[in-house]
């Protein structure tokens, strides 16, 4: 009983230091978030010889960006963000589909409390995942993390075998990670913030609804990135 006491506190003392981060996610707006998205896929491949490399780029159907994923609290170890996610559409990219984050490990292997991650699905079968309510990396879809550089690999059994790849950034380095366990879901509140209306993952990414004016600093960069040669 004593034992049980004990843990409950300590777990109501994390759930109150994760608090301010879970806050400032729901405090943040769609327009703000999708800024920070852009700029941050921006800076990252402004930097050829310790980016993404462009061959993989080439190959994607989707990407996820999520700005600023924080670890919620050192006692739970709970990972929290939210982005957005866009698939390939004919000629251009879709509407960006509002996600959630959760779980994973990025602190850890980075060791920083918060990070910039980008995921690349490489399949169709990534991508009906994506388009559904929630799945889990390493669980549901193959994950690896992903190289960096203009000269990396892109062609490896394990980059060819994974469904998905991931990246994040933290303290100006980026390195791949394969973000195993975590949760990607979608995020409902905040689609209805952006488009009015809960539109499904599926709807968006499927080239279904129309693209907000907010959106499109974010899609332009997704261009002029993945389509340049």
């Amino acid at each position: 009983m004593v034992l049980f006491k004990g843990l409950r506190s300590f777990t109501l003392i994390a759930i109150v230091l994760s608090a301010p981060v879970f806050l400032q996610a729901q405090e943040e707006t769609p327009d703000k978030r999708l800024q920070n998205s852009a700029s941050t896929f921006r800076d990252i491949m402004s930097a050829p010889d310790r980016a993404i490399p462009r061959k993989l780029l080439e190959r994607a159907q989707c990407i996820v960006i999520v700005p600023g994923m924080k670890k919620a609290a050192f006692l739970v170890g709970g990972e929290y963000g939210r982005g957005f996610a866009s698939c390939r559409i004919p000629g251009s990219w879709s509407a960006p589909a509002p996600v959630r984050l959760a779980g994973g490990s990025f602190g850890v292997q980075l060791g920083a409390d918060s990070a910039d991650i980008i995921l690349m699905i490489t399949t169709q079968r990534g991508m009906e995942r994506l388009m559904s309510d929630k799945f889990s990396i390493g669980a549901d879809l193959a994950a690896a993390a992903g190289p960096v550089g203009r000269d990396a690999k892109a062609d490896t059994d394990v980059l060819l075998k994974a469904e998905i790849l991931g990246w994040s950034r933290t303290r100006g380095a980026f390195a791949g990670v394969s973000l195993n366990g975590t949760v990607v879901e979608a995020d409902k509140s905040e689609a209805t913030r952006l488009y009015g209306r809960p539109w499904s993952n599926r709807e968006i990414l499927r080239g279904g609804v129309a693209m907000p004016e907010a959106a499109k600093i974010l899609a332009d960069e997704l261009a002029r990135d993945v389509y340049q040669k």
